[in-house]
């Protein structure tokens, strides 16, 4: 894993809209926080076989943290 900013906004992205619990979830306000940086997804969004290598390895630490 290696540092890159479109990297990790798309992890970030893919793990919230997969992750999310309803619009007051913690997950959902990523998004909100991604768009304030001027992220903004490809047409159809990002789904997890879209990202880079990098980015699944970025999703899957994530997900990890999460079950803790």
């Amino acid at each position: 894993m290696y540092w890159d900013r479109f990297d990790i906004c798309e992890a970030w992205y893919a793990f919230s809209v997969d992750h999310h619990r309803g619009q007051f979830s913690p997950e959902y306000a990523i998004m909100g926080r991604l768009q304030a940086m001027g992220y903004h997804p490809g047409y159809g969004g990002v789904t997890y076989d879209a990202l880079t290598d990098n980015g699944k390895a970025i999703y899957d630490n994530l997900v990890s943290q999460q079950e803790k």
